[in-house]
């Protein structure tokens, strides 16, 4: 494995920063939370959402009538992004781990921020419409007979414990972000 060390390519250290009064200057970092890009806690929380975006994509996608209802294709697009993102991101995890280094520059969580943010919204939005046609087909209707509400049901849980376990890795970054 090719890996970049200071001791195989030796770079210069910068020189210290110092202010008007000639004092040295300490560089600010972020700190490091369980949970955030690049830590166990995180490689955790990524590894959740995956499985739980697969289940539900699985069990949704072995039903035969999903495709009649388009708050269930939503729901299979958004998780399928869902478990597509988490496992890049658990993938990047898992090299930072290997390799020492964190996932803690301005950009990379920025980016890391905004792709939760947006993955999360989506899955909520498409949970929370499956959660409604769930309810009218088995509640309202009471067409549970000729559905699979127990599939739909499911799916539905386990895209809802997949953003329930997305939000998390969208607060830590978004708020790092902003206490930086």
């Amino acid at each position: 494995m090719n890996v970049s060390h200071p001791s195989v390519h030796p770079v210069e250290a910068p020189p210290p920063l110092v202010d008007d009064d000639g004092l040295r200057v300490t560089r600010l970092q972020m700190k490091v939370i369980q949970g955030m890009p690049g830590t166990i806690g995180g490689l955790l929380l990524r590894f959740c959402q995956f499985a739980y975006a697969i289940v539900s994509l699985v069990v949704m996608a072995t039903t035969n009538d999903f495709p009649s209802v388009t708050a269930f294709c939503y729901l299979v697009a958004a998780v399928g992004l869902q478990s597509v993102w988490s496992l890049s991101l658990a993938i990047l995890d898992i090299h930072a781990l290997l390799v020492g280094r964190t996932l803690q520059n301005y950009r990379v969580v920025s980016l890391f921020s905004i792709g939760d943010g947006v993955t999360s919204t989506l899955t909520f939005a498409a949970a929370c419409a499956s959660a409604g046609i769930t309810v009218l087909i088995g509640n309202d209707l009471g067409l549970c007979a000729q559905n699979h509400c127990k599939q739909f049901e499911t799916a539905t849980a386990m895209a809802f414990l997949s953003w329930f376990t997305a939000l998390p890795s969208f607060l830590l970054n978004f708020w790092s972000l902003s206490s930086r």
